[in-house]
């Protein structure tokens, strides 16, 4: 049996969330499938991925092949960098303790990568939302110093109506 590793689609409409499966490549997309080793969602911000790395590795190892953004996904967790290192074991190039080290400080940088990409974007967010603040703290200012010269000219009108009959009315008895 060929084996496939290829996305599911699930979710709700123009919310689309994928399970990871092993399927027959003769299986239509949404069919039937052999086992389900991850979830993959699109939709947050950085894309989620939950793995079984194990099985992923093990299906990797036996021929399985994934689609073009299965295997995408696959790089970018570390599968087949395993694969990598545990075909240089195999050989002799290193032993398994070594091979564990280079993986876990590739997964270390890709870890401290990721989070100082989502502290930046976090960082950008925050100072957008001050920015947007001062203006809008300025356009206020603006409008009370508006609204108090419009009162201020209202006092003074209402002032000078009130001096006008004062002044008339004097001269009305003589």
């Amino acid at each position: 049996m060929a084996t496939k590793i290829r996305l599911q689609r699930g979710g709700r409409k123009g919310y689309a969330v994928y399970r990871i499966v092993i399927a027959d490549v003769r299986a239509p997309r949404d069919g039937k499938f052999t086992e389900k080793i991850g979830v993959y969602n699109p939709n947050t911000n950085p894309v989620s991925v939950e793995l079984n790395f194990e099985r992923a590795l093990y299906w990797v190892e036996n021929g399985a092949q994934p689609t073009d953004t299965v295997r995408t996904i696959l790089k970018n967790e570390g599968v087949y960098l395993m694969k990598h290192l545990k075909g240089g074991v195999k050989k002799g190039a290193f032993d398994e303790a070594a091979a564990q080290a280079k993986f876990d400080a590739w997964k270390n940088a890709k870890v401290s990568g990721n989070q100082a990409v989502i502290d930046a974007a976090a960082k950008a967010k925050k100072e957008a939302a001050a920015k947007n603040l001062e203006a809008e703290k300025q356009i206020n200012a603006a409008i009370a110093k508006k609204v108090a010269d419009k009162k201020a000219a209202a006092a003074v009108a209402a002032a000078e109506a009130e001096a006008a009959p004062a002044e008339e009315t004097p001269a009305e008895e003589a």
